[in-house]
């Protein structure tokens, strides 16, 4: 049986800064468009959006702020299967564990309480999903 190592050390997902919590849409907006503008400068990450992937950015966004909307404001809009999308990308723990830190990094800059915290935990659990289900796809 293979283990998987969490992406981040236990600790971070305790972090807090005296802000707002994630309470609305622009909450939202916020919090994805300051993340994303990190993940494409990011050298380990922005080939894989910009090269690999091709992201349509203006198409993208708005799937993502309903994604963590309905994660994070029940609005349940959203509607896919994004894991999936992942499994043709030449991605891996590292690059889960990146895009993790950087969430990390975002909501930690930008809020803080019990949304905040929930937000850093629904990333951290899909980021083990999504990076156990492509290693067992692969055999890895």
């Amino acid at each position: 049986m293979t283990t998987y190592e969490p992406l981040l050390p236990p600790g971070l997902l305790h972090m807090s800064h005296p802000t707002a919590d994630i309470e609305t849409e622009d909450d939202i907006r916020r919090l994805v468009d300051t993340f994303y503008q990190k993940v494409r400068a990011d050298t380990v990450l922005a080939p894989i959006f910009d090269d690999v992937a091709q992201v349509n950015w203006a198409e993208h966004l708005p799937r993502l702020y309903d994604f963590w909307s309905g994660l994070l404001l029940r609005t349940n809009r959203y509607q896919g299967h994004p894991l999936r999308h992942h499994f043709p990308l030449p991605i891996n723990h590292t690059h889960f564990a990146r895009w993790l830190a950087l969430f990390f990094m975002t909501v930690d800059e930008l809020f803080a309480g019990p949304v905040a915290q929930e937000a850093k935990l629904r990333a951290h659990h899909i980021g083990q999903v999504f990076s156990s289900r492509l290693a067992l796809v692969r055999g890895q």
